[in-house]
């Protein structure tokens, strides 16, 4: 599934034992997401920080949000996938989260080291519901706008 979604327990532990091992390779990620040559199956949870990691480590926030929300609009044109999976909610947790790790991260280290890192602190996508009540997160309105957290304040 697409779009900052959460993954079964299962794609989260297959996932864990990625890492990256080069910058070149974070970059390749981000290429081929903006080129549309990931599937939309392929396209975890896992990807999505990566890609949104990159973008705010070369933008300001603001910047870095409007070009996840295009690129994956885009991603979800070229796959011909019903445009209604995209859910504004989820894209913008997840980027605020991922500017709170950035924020504090040690931008001096390689890309590859803070994707890692990264994904040893969020990787899992689970998490948006320490937050977010599921029903919260399935409506419509979580899908078309940004919508605050029902469980809890973001504390990040």
């Amino acid at each position: 599934m697409l779009l900052f979604v959460t993954c079964s327990e299962e794609e989260e532990m297959s996932d864990a034992d990625a890492r990256y091992r080069s910058d070149e390779e974070v970059l390749e990620v981000v290429r081929r997401f903006e080129s549309c040559e990931f599937q939309p199956a392929e396209f975890k949870h896992r990807l999505h920080l990566t890609v949104a990691l990159s973008y705010l480590l070369t933008s300001p926030y603001s910047v870095a949000l409007e070009r996840m929300r295009r690129s994956l609009r885009r991603f979800i044109s070229h796959q011909r996938v019903d445009p209604r999976v995209y859910h504004e909610t989820l894209t913008v947790f997840w980027m605020r989260r991922v500017l709170a790790f950035v924020e504090e991260a040690d931008e001096t280290r390689g890309l590859a080291e803070l994707a890692n890192e990264l994904l040893d602190a969020c990787g899992d996508s689970r998490l948006v519901f320490d937050y977010y009540s599921k029903e919260r997160l399935d409506s419509d309105k979580a899908r078309r706008l940004w919508t605050d957290s029902d469980l809890r304040p973001m504390d990040f």
